[in-house]
């Protein structure tokens, strides 16, 4: 009976997504970690800081425990921010690998035509590696200033200022990384993510992933890669598995190593109690090639507002995140008080009762939606939009239980919406995102998944909640009276308040 008991919790720990998913399972005791040590962990972030939306943890390359929270699902993919610079890195790695470039081009030289710009200080000492290494020698990263109002990002970036020699100083610089895409887009003939394609997707049982593209095709690689969660842990494998997936050597060991190595210090002066206990040591580790040192001897991957792909070695083990987290810090902390510790060396004894909770506890997971004492049907009701930052021109709701938003191009889009719960569909209306001002084409990789809901919160006050759950945000629409406000969840102390249109 002890045997029936402990394979049906097996089954049952692994139906939610194996038959979607292609790398191996296991039972996490099999590997050497608790149940309850997985729930306890998971339970350490707090809901008023992190919206999680997904996590997968891998033991000695097998799947222990993953969980998405619905209505976020293990086939839809996130919006990983820059994570997607790991992904470039790698494509780097193979161009060098197929001797296209070295770590040691200068910049310039595969732009020739900027060469105009060559007597710019510092410009033609500019090398990948200062690319790779957020060290171009800018004094203030020039991304905003270049994705929003430049038609080219190439001679944006070459034409902003240096202010202190390549390779010295450290500064994140995600338009760094953009002309990495570029460089490898020009050596190749080939996009970034076609590029990846046969070397390192096709491989890794890797598809239906898409990389926001700058208005000359280029991928922004930086930022805008949207993967599954499981993209996310195979990319980790191969990394933590020194260039090797399922036995195949598939990016060199060496670029590995020289990828995940320290190459400079972010803050050189910082002392030895500030990188081991402050509060953002975790991003004092130092820096390699478009991956972060973590403490604990891991590195990672990292996106903002909490995309993750910790590698831990001397675990064996690879964490995946996905979330909307208000503090980074904490993020890496719960994994060193809560997850460290539950790392054995060896199996542990099968535990049927802890397996089935952990499954329950999983399958549970879920992003609930705004709900109210108070219930009522929506009104019909109309409001004309002033001039706003979301280029917003109306909003209309119905009784029907639909929110209408006609864009200042007069396209009309659709919500449907459910009171207290989640009405899901799709939209052609490009979410809430911290680049929507920049200028790609993420318009072109609609339609996106959305969840709708309502609440009254007061008689007078209706809460709309549009939730993209191929993304980590969410809008918060607040109509009283004639007055509407919208927040961005990445943002949530600023209030857009949008004025009545005369």
């Amino acid at each position: 009976m002890k045997k029936a008991s402990f394979l049906s919790g097996l089954l049952f720990l692994c139906s939610f997504t194996i038959l979607a998913q292609s790398l191996p399972h296991s039972t996490p005791e099999a590997e050497g970690v608790s149940s309850e040590a997985i729930i306890k962990f998971i339970e350490g972030y707090s809901s008023d800081k992190h919206e999680l939306h997904s996590y997968m943890l891998i033991r000695h390359g097998k799947v222990i425990s993953e969980a998405w929270w619905k209505p976020f699902t293990a086939d839809k993919k996130h919006s990983m921010y820059s994570v997607s610079k790991s992904w470039t890195s790698t494509a780097i790695g193979f161009a060098v690998a197929e001797k296209r470039l070295t770590v040691q081009d200068k910049v310039l030289s595969f732009f020739p035509e900027h060469a105009d710009l060559k007597d710019k200080p510092f410009l033609a000492d500019l090398c990948v590696q200062d690319l790779l290494t957020m060290s171009a020698g800018h004094e203030k990263e020039p991304l905003r200033s270049v994705i929003v109002f430049s038609p080219d990002w190439v001679r944006g970036f070459l034409n902003y200022p240096i202010a202190h020699k390549p390779g010295t100083t450290f500064l994140y610089n995600t338009l760094a990384t953009y002309m990495l895409s570029a460089i490898i887009q020009k050596v190749t003939g080939m996009t970034t993510l076609d590029y990846l394609k046969p070397r390192l997707l096709d491989p890794l049982h890797i598809n239906g992933i898409d990389w926001e593209a700058d208005q000359k095709g280029i991928n922004v690689g930086g930022w805008g890669i949207r993967v599954k969660t499981e993209d996310m842990a195979k990319l980790g494998l191969l990394y933590l598995n020194k260039g090797k997936f399922e036995g195949k050597q598939i990016l060199p060991a060496a670029w590995v190593e020289e990828a995940t190595s320290k190459h400079i210090d972010q803050e050189p002066d910082a002392s030895a109690e500030k990188k081991a206990n402050g509060q953002y040591a975790d991003w004092l580790q130092g820096y390699g090639y478009q991956f972060w040192r973590s403490r604990n001897g891991a590195f990672r991957g990292d996106g903002a507002y909490g995309q993750y792909i910790l590698m831990m070695p001397a675990q064996d083990a690879v964490l995946i995140i996905t979330s909307e987290s208000q503090d980074l810090p904490d993020d890496l902390n719960q994994v060193w008080k809560n997850l460290l510790p539950a790392f054995q060396a060896k199996a542990l004894p099968a535990n049927p009762a802890g397996l089935k909770a952990l499954a329950a506890f999983n399958a549970s997971r879920q992003i609930k939606a705004p709900v109210s004492s108070l219930q009522a049907a929506l009104p019909t009701k109309s409001y004309s939009l002033g001039t706003n930052p979301l280029d917003f021109r109306q909003l209309q709701v119905d009784t029907k239980g639909t929110l209408t938003i006609t864009t200042k191009d007069s396209a009309q889009h659709e919500f449907r919406l459910a009171q207290g719960a989640w009405a899901t569909g799709k939209s052609n209306l490009v979410g809430p995102y911290m680049l929507r001002a920049a200028r790609v084409d993420l318009a072109k990789k609609a339609p996106f998944d959305y969840a709708g809901s309502y609440r009254w919160v007061d008689a007078e006050t209706l809460e709309i909640t549009l939730l993209y759950y191929e993304s980590p945000h969410h809008w918060t629409f607040t109509l009283k009276g004639d007055q509407v406000s919208v927040i961005n969840s990445f943002e949530p102390q600023n209030e857009i308040k949008i004025p009545q249109r005369k």
